[in-house]
């Protein structure tokens, strides 16, 4: 969106440097995208003077040249060749002096140079219209009538009109400022001014020789709607002054009465249309919709199919106007129209900006209705703009101003408190400057009670509805550059942050799980208490027993989702689906020194193969890794990270590890013994983990950590170790970081090897360092030092051999 400064300047009186002005526009939230500086006359007559011609004769060597001297102020006159017809000695004339631009209209501009013509020297030139950009004749010199002294400049005897223009990337929301009197409202809160208030003292109705019925239909669409006749106007073409306010925010000029709707939508923020009277068929106006696929004709002579849910402008017989969008072709002005009907109107929103989809039409009316309107600039802005057309076109006031607004619309009610303010700014505000920017943002306090403000903000403000709102808006115009920030940049005054949703990490976790193949199960946490019977894990008197049972198979709340899972998988296997990726999400419940207690617990389940046989790849059949790996995704994803293994076996895993966060066990994960399986009618090998919920998500909340991205590359190294099957690769990694934590980022095994070259209860690793400097790039001495460390220790702690 565009906007004058100068157009500004008619409601508020602003003088702070366009550049501070635009600083200050766009820390306020309407943001300047660009200021350009705009002249009624390109180049401003920059370097133009008045002169006189002093003397005026024949060149000797071109008939139609004469060589004059004109004197421009200076010490001495200038010799100037001119080629014009009418020039003559004592003339008041346009001179373009030795530096000036010209920019002759439909032509590239030129600068004038010192020059000889024809052998005469010239020092400048004598203009014509069309070389000065002011018209198009170019029949000869301007003459002019002026007591101006020599050597004025012309702008001031033409009254170039110098402006800057403002382009405002606007945001949706901020309907309020889609007019130069909205940006001025906007600068008087950013400055604390005073504007210059809406004069419409002078509408008055002449006669009512002209009468028009209006009828509205649709008053949700259309909740207010006003009008009024004027007649015996002269349409033609607009004054320079308001062609060039027009032009210099990008509209071209078509009447004066067209210009002056138009002035007055990017003065006011209201759209205006005005009808030729003649054409409105039975002096009727129906504000409403028509039937589906009405043919209507719009101003840029297409037509188009109507359809049910567009709010028109219709005579007695049809359709004028899309309401809040696009004129018709047969109902505008015209050079021949002698009497119209001016209309303003608020449309909701909704309703324009579903017409101007439907139909690929984007206008400076539909711009401004979409966005929400100022309901209570209706009437105002239609007196200002038939002012206006009375200054312009002639004319009288030929009819009552109609206004038909049956529910008016309320002024928003919201409280606010002082302390609340201050909370979620991040910094005390003193009151009374409060009180100001509510007042210069037209924010009136009702009442103050206890530190809370009771408000009342206008409709028009559809922005602010609630206390956020509000408080953004003090806070805009306070200014974000005035907060303070903490050098720490924490925020105290801020809610904590959230506790860990369950809900919301469970749907995660599924996400992650459900996209790798897994399906999720639900069972029941009712169980038969047999599953558990003399297992030392799950001691009897611990068990939560259903008094009321309706059989043993429902006898008890289950102590562990293994079972469950179990039964899910003996009923799949016998039904021929032998190949099982299953998790589940549930509670596992006990009695503790008398007090029930309750775990979420989540548990993954893995048999038969792992893939599907394909024509590319056999049969994989499911092994520890792909638990594992399984495992390790779900509790990075929660947020625990490098958990400590350990192996163990007891009488539900056959092979299994403990995982580990300082020393609290999170999960155990493995193969189930072929005993338990059978418990549950599982005759293959199965892989499951059971993951404590509850702790994970905990530890992850008090342990989330950020660490900024290192700028310099990483360097990876391999090396190949022989070593005793006895030793784990958690062994190998935990020597890795305890000789060099710094620059080692990862440690991976790539590759492993057991058979007769290596030796007897022997294996080898491949294994893979990455190391980075966040401070620097490593050099090659620092690398070979780090990876010599790495090999002395696997030596001498682990008896390894480094194979070449």
């Amino acid at each position: 969106m565009k906007v004058s400064l100068n157009w500004i300047k008619d409601h508020i009186k602003i003088d702070a440097p366009i550049e501070e002005l635009g600083e200050k526009l766009t820390g306020s939230g309407l943001e300047v995208e660009a200021i350009e500086k705009h002249e009624s006359i390109k180049g401003g007559l920059e370097g133009i003077v008045i002169g006189e011609v002093l003397t005026c004769r024949k060149h000797e060597n071109a008939d139609k040249l004469s060589v004059t001297t004109v004197d421009l102020g200076g010490d001495e006159p200038v010799q100037i060749v001119c080629g014009a017809p009418n020039v003559a000695a004592g003339q008041k004339v346009v001179v373009a002096t030795v530096g000036a631009t010209l920019y002759p209209e439909g032509e590239d501009p030129f600068s004038i140079k010192k020059a000889k013509i024809r052998g005469e020297a010239s020092s400048g030139m004598i203009c014509a219209e069309d070389e000065l950009g002011l018209g198009k004749s170019h029949d000869g010199i301007i003459v002019l009538e002026t007591e101006l002294p020599n050597g004025s400049p012309a702008s001031q005897y033409f009254d170039i009109n110098t402006d800057h223009v403002i382009e405002i990337g606007l945001t949706p929301n901020r309907a309020d400022a889609t007019s130069a009197f909205g940006v001025a409202r906007e600068i008087r809160a950013l400055y604390e001014l005073e504007m210059e208030p809406i004069d419409t003292t002078k509408f008055k109705v002449d006669d009512t020789s002209l009468a028009i019925n209006v009828e509205v239909n649709k008053p949700d669409a259309c909740p207010r709607y006003a009008g009024v006749c004027i007649s015996g106007i002269t349409v033609s073409e607009s004054p320079a002054w308001l062609k060039d306010r027009l032009k210099s925010i990008g509209i071209s000029s078509i009447n004066n009465v067209v210009d002056a709707t138009n002035y007055i939508l990017h003065d006011l923020g209201q759209p205006l249309h005005a009808f030729d009277y003649a054409k409105i068929k039975g002096q009727k106006i129906i504000v409403g919709t028509v039937a589906e696929g009405t043919k209507f004709t719009t101003l840029d002579e297409l037509e188009r199919k109507l359809h049910a849910n567009d709010l028109m402008i219709s005579n007695a017989t049809e359709p004028m106007c899309l309401a809040g969008v696009f004129g018709g072709m047969d109902s505008g002005v015209s050079t021949s129209t002698t009497d119209i009907f001016l209309e303003s109107a608020y449309f909701s929103p909704d309703v324009v900006r579903k017409s101007a989809q439907q139909h690929g039409l984007k206008t400076d009316s539909s711009f401004r209705f979409e966005r929400g309107c100022d309901p209570n600039m209706t009437v105002v802005a239609l007196k200002k703009a038939a002012l206006l057309i009375q200054e312009l076109a002639g004319g009288k006031i030929a009819s009552e101003l109609i206004d038909l607004y049956p529910k008016a619309f309320n002024n928003f009610e919201v409280s606010v408190s002082y302390k609340r303010i201050n909370e979620l700014i991040g910094q005390d505000i003193p009151e009374q400057k409060v009180k100001s920017i509510l007042t210069h943002l037209d924010i009136e306090i009702v009442s103050e009670v206890d530190g809370v403000l009771a408000l009342s903000i206008p409709p028009y403000r559809v922005d602010v509805q609630r206390e956020a709102d509000v408080i953004e808006d003090i806070l805009r115009i306070y200014g974000f550059d005035n907060i303070e920030i903490n050098d720490n940049l924490s925020a105290s005054y801020l809610s904590p942050l959230p506790k860990n949703d369950i809900e919301k990490k469970k749907k995660e976790v599924s996400l992650l799980l459900t996209g790798r193949g897994f399906s999720e199960i639900f069972t029941n946490s009712l169980t038969k208490a047999e599953y558990t019977k003399e297992l030392a894990a799950f001691p009897e008197e611990e068990n939560v027993n259903i008094l009321n049972k309706l059989s043993e198979d429902l006898g008890i709340m289950r102590r562990t989702l293994l079972f469950s899972s179990l039964e899910v998988a003996a009923h799949n296997i016998n039904r021929k689906q032998k190949n099982l990726k299953l998790y589940e999400f549930g509670k596992i419940y006990s009695l503790v020194d008398g007090e029930y207690v309750e775990k979420n617990i989540m548990s993954i389940l893995l048999t038969g193969d792992i893939a599907d046989e394909s024509w590319i790849a056999g049969n994989t059949t499911a092994a520890f890794h792909d638990l594992s790996g399984a495992v390790i995704d779900v509790t990075s994803k929660l947020g625990l990270t490098n958990p400590k293994s350990e192996k163990f076996s007891d009488e539900l895993f056959a092979s299994a590890l403990l995982l580990k966060q300082k020393k609290n066990v999170f999960a155990k994960l493995g193969a189930i013994s072929p005993a338990i399986a059978k418990r549950a009618g599982v005759q293959q090998k199965v892989w499951f983990a059971e993951i404590d919920l509850d702790f994970v998500l905990n530890f992850s909340a008090k342990s989330l950590q950020f660490q900024e991205i290192s700028k310099f590359p990483d360097v990876r190294r391999d090396l190949s170790l022989v070593i005793d099957k006895k030793v784990s690769y958690a062994e190998i990694v935990g020597i890795a970081k305890q000789v060099e934590n710094r620059l080692l980022q990862a440690v991976n095994v790539f590759d492993t090897f057991e058979g007769e070259q290596v030796g007897e209860g022997k294996k080898s690793y491949s294994v893979s360092f990455v190391l980075n400097d966040n401070q620097q790039t490593l050099t090659d001495k620092q690398i070979d030092k780090t990876m010599q460390k790495l090999i002395n220790a696997f030596k001498n702690q682990l008896d390894a051999i480094i194979r070449e």
